[in-house]
């Protein structure tokens, strides 16, 4: 029985995650489909629109066997760090493969644009151009210009060169496929039965009928918006002394925090604002992520590896694969909240900011 591994943040769970499921399970049907999943935050910066409890129910409803937490530490943070710590997971849980969306579905070709990145040469080019002033994306997209014929790279298939990558740092044995994407997950518009996560929460945000493209009632759970919490970053923006120790406050961007924080009515003012040439729209949503969530700096340098395995909901088949590799696993797995985990008192501390908000506005679509 060959054990898959995917990694998503469900953000939230739709059509198309639901066919990538299932072709999963056309290919490997008699597999055990394990899911790292981000949490109450994910990569771009934002709160999950509805919490990890409500993404894990649907996940179980629709053929995900075991549902896997990426720590915050991991799902908050960029690419390299949420790829690593996905990976690191997955590879603790000795999966056989790990299966992923590509708009290129082209995996020799992922493969090798890995191996550019594992270079030095690759590695000094991107030093030189963020020192040149780029941001960290386009320093690597310039890297890769002149490194390969390649001139752009889709959203999967650069989250899928850094999870080979990963897999070729610990040297794992797990075998890596993909799976044509039908669009764009950053996308806005929508292509027929599908749409993207992207999409689904601008409209679920402006009160649309998203339920032709969902498997399940949202109408009827607590939704959440980063602007739900504005107020909490504004507060600890204008009381904080030093910005400057929580995780990606970097070059002085404290500074222009401080003096736009008072002119902005939302997430969202407060990063036009604030963005230059070196902060991306996501870095800057990020920042604002950590500082709201207190993370800090020397947490983010301490904390670069999984420390646990966090077991958020299971069904028959996913428990008796637990039951099967926990002597051997090398992390410990977690199926409850323990005491004595410094990662997990991080997710336990951001998990009850998460849930501050239950003053912010229950949503509900017009239909």
């Amino acid at each position: 029985m060959t054990t898959i591994g995917i990694i998503c943040e469900f953000n939230p769970f739709h059509n198309g995650h639901s066919y990538f499921i299932q072709k999963i399970k056309e290919a490997y049907p008699d597999s055990t489909i394990i899911c790292v999943m981000s949490g109450n935050y994910v990569e771009r910066g934002e709160v999950s629109i509805i919490d990890k409890w409500q993404k894990t129910n649907i996940a179980l409803e629709n053929d995900i066997d075991l549902v896997v937490e990426l720590p915050f530490v991991f799902a908050s943070q960029s690419a390299d760090l949420f790829c690593r710590g996905s990976v690191s997971i997955l590879h603790a849980l000795n999966v056989d493969r790990i299966i992923f969306g590509s708009e290129s579905n082209n995996i020799g070709l992922l493969k090798s644009l890995a191996h550019v990145q594992l270079t030095d040469e690759y590695n000094q080019k991107v030093k030189k151009y963020m020192k040149n002033g780029d941001n960290y994306p386009t320093a690597m997209a310039k890297a890769f210009d002149d490194s390969t014929d390649i001139s752009k790279l889709g959203p999967n298939d650069t989250l899928g060169i850094g999870y080979i990558r990963e897999l070729e740092k610990l040297q794992s044995s797990i075998e890596v496929s993909t799976i044509q994407r039908t669009n764009d997950y950053h996308a806005t518009d929508i292509t027929g039965s599908f749409i993207s996560a992207t999409a689904a929460r601008n409209l679920i945000n402006q009160k649309i009928d998203v339920s032709s493209y969902l498997p399940y009632d949202i109408t009827k759970m607590a939704l959440h918006f980063n602007d739900d919490y504005f107020s909490l970053l504004k507060y600890k923006i204008i009381s904080e002394t030093d910005l400057s120790k929580y995780q990606t406050v970097d070059e002085g961007i404290e500074h222009r925090l401080k003096k736009y924080v008072l002119e902005a009515n939302n997430f969202d003012e407060l990063i036009q604002k604030v963005k230059t040439k070196r902060y991306t729209y996501h870095k800057l949503s990020r920042m604002f992520i950590h500082i709201l969530t207190s993370f800090t700096k020397e947490e983010g340098r301490i904390y670069k590896e999984p420390t646990y395995i966090r077991i958020l909901g299971f069904n028959h088949k996913g428990r008796q694969y637990l039951k099967k590799i926990k002597k051997n696993c090398p992390l410990p797995i977690l199926t409850k909240y323990q005491a004595g985990y410094p990662m997990l008192e991080i997710e336990s501390r951001t998990s009850l900011i998460y849930d501050q908000s239950l003053e912010y506005r229950q949503k509900t679509i017009q239909k």
